[in-house]
């Protein structure tokens, strides 16, 4: 398990890049970044027991929502990036492989459409929004997360060691 220290800066450094892939596609395809302080709002609304909603954006504001939203955002990114760890294991941390990272990376992309979409009003998955490629502009975003995992575990392999 001593490995799994790894998944913080591994999962940091691929949520960066996914967000920064976020800020480069805003003029490209004209879509906007996510709205972390809706997440927050969504997050904040579950701890009062609030799982679903019409449209996130009409139910009423948290408290520091930009600030949950954005630690929800990067504890998630984290959270995924252990995962892998846990289940690629400790030599992953020695020598980084592009399968794994992209598999999970991939796979990161049911979240946001078959969970996090819906209940924040915005349809299954992504049928409520304006932009009839949602669903393939999230798969793409996702699939940045998992090279980001791949980076960031080159990386961190080149400045900590293994």
């Amino acid at each position: 398990m001593e490995h799994l220290i790894y998944a913080v800066p591994v999962g940091i450094g691929a949520t960066v890049l996914m967000d920064v892939w976020g800020i480069v596609r805003q003029p490209i395809f004209g879509i906007r970044r996510m709205n972390l302080a809706l997440v927050g709002r969504w997050f904040g609304r579950m701890m009062a027991g609030e799982f679903r909603h019409n449209a996130i954006s009409d139910a009423p504001p948290v408290r520091g929502e930009r600030l949950i939203g954005w630690a929800v955002h990067y504890f998630i990114g984290i959270a995924f990036a252990a995962l892998m760890l846990a289940i690629s294991g400790p030599a992953w941390v020695r020598y980084p492989t592009l399968g794994p990272a992209m598999a999970i990376g991939i796979g990161t992309s049911a979240a946001p459409l078959l969970i996090m979409q819906p209940a924040m009003g915005v349809g299954h998955p992504s049928s409520r929004t304006p932009h009839r490629a949602a669903q393939l502009h999230s798969l793409l975003t996702h699939t940045i997360y998992g090279l980001g995992l791949y980076l960031a575990g080159w990386l961190n392999r080149a400045l900590v060691g293994s």
